[in-house]
Parts: C-alpha cells; sequence; structure tokens
C-alpha cells in the first residue's frame, strides 16, 4: 500500500506526520507513506521544514491519498498549475482530507455529493462552497474520507489500515500511539468512528488489479 500525505507549505504537521506515523507502523510488505510536496523541501506553518519524499506527482500512483491542512491551503486551490499536478482517481485510490485539506478535494472535484468533516475555521469557506459540514470528526462516503480537527488524524489512518490490511492491523498500529492506560478507550472510540465506513478489502483489491 503505497500511501501519499500530500503536504504543502504552511502545513499543519499533526495533520501529516501523525497519519504518515501511524500508516508506516504497519508491518506488512509494500506499506510505505511518504511525504509529497510541491517542491524539494515543505515548510510548516511553525517553521519546520521537511524534505519531501516524493514529488506532488506520486499521488496520482499511489494507492491511497491523504490531504493534509494548513495556513495556505485557500491559496493553493486558487493556484491552478499546483492543482494540476493532482490527478486522484476514487474508482482507485482510498483518499482523505484532513481540516482545509477539504477545500483540496473540492476543487478537485471529490466531495460534490456528500457531507464534510473539516475544522471550525475552515468550516464557513466548506459552507460557501455549499457543502453541509458535519458535527463530527470523521465521516467517509465511499473511498473518500474527511476529517476535522487536528487530533482526528488517528481516525484517517485507522479507516486507511483497516480498509486496506483489517481491522487487527488497525488495532496494532494504534496501540503504538495512544496514551498509555488509555489505550482501550481510545481505540473502542477510534474503530466506532470509522467502522461504519470501512471500504471492502477485496473491492480494495481488486481496484488495485
Amino acid at each position: 500500500m503505497r500511501v501519499a500525505v500530500v503536504t504543502f507549505d504552511g502545513f499543519n504537521e499533526l495533520d501529516s506526520l501523525v497519519a504518515a506515523h501511524i500508516v508506516n507502523r504497519v508491518a506488512l510488505p509494500g506499506w510505505k507513506a511518504e511525504i509529497a510536496a510541491a517542491g524539494a523541501t515543505v515548510t510548516s506553518m511553525n517553521g519546520v521544514v521537511v524534505e519531501a519524499q516524493q514529488p506532488l506527482e506520486y499521488a496520482s500512483r499511489a494507492d491511497a491519498v491523504i490531504v493534509g491542512s494548513g495556513t495556505s491551503t485557500r491559496d493553493v486551490v486558487e493556484d491552478d498549475a499546483l492543482m494540476a499536478r493532482l490527478r486522484l482517481d476514487p474508482e482507485r485510490q482510498l483518499i482523505a482530507s484532513q481540516c482545509s485539506g477539504a477545500l483540496v478535494l473540492i476543487r478537485l472535484g471529490l466531495l460534490r455529493d456528500a457531507p464534510v468533516c473539516t475544522d471550525r475555521k475552515t468550516q464557513p469557506w466548506v459552507e460557501a462552497a455549499g457543502l453541509e459540514v458535519l458535527d463530527r470528526p470523521f465521516f467517509a462516503k465511499g473511498r473518500v474520507a474527511t476529517a476535522g480537527g487536528c487530533l482526528a488524524s488517528h481516525y484517517l489512518a485507522t479507516w486507511l489500515i483497516w480498509s486496506a490490511a483489517g481491522r487487527q492491523a488497525a488495532v496494532d498500529a494504534l496501540s503504538y500511539v495512544l496514551p498509555h492506560g488509555e489505550e482501550d478507550e481510545y481505540c473502542r472510540r477510534a474503530l466506532a468512528h470509522v467502522e461504519p465506513f470501512v471500504v471492502a478489502r477485496a473491492a480494495i483489491e481488486g481496484a488495485s488489479r
């Protein structure tokens, strides 16, 4: 499972790096989440500079895509040249957005007929695009998921892992990052949020052939 974590300048570290870390906890051959960016490096909203592991175009070839959020997302979606580099396919890929990353999916036409989860700050912009914003941290329709709030990153990771590798793989990956002594509570909540939206593994395997 090749996962592209699409990351733009001004990115929120929690959105991109936490999701990538959890996905990379899956100990299966071929599983790898990598930061995909428009340039050689990408700088976070707090000045953290990260070296891109893949070019932005890698998102079009990956099996799954997570679009992170950041302070520049509204500028990103107005950049026609930048958006033209993203060719995502919900018939073949698992696609997810975090917070303002939903604006990217809206620009790409991937959220036309589904409600959206996003953060409070981004909510007015999503609603201005004519979409309903849910008062919950996670929602998915088919292969496209959205999450709202920085700490909802583990919901996206759980959904992706459970869909592509099974429930136990998701539980195992979460066990590495959950607060000590509260693993059961956090795990139950994460699984409950994503279970209604898990994509059948057979459908994913069939699409990848």
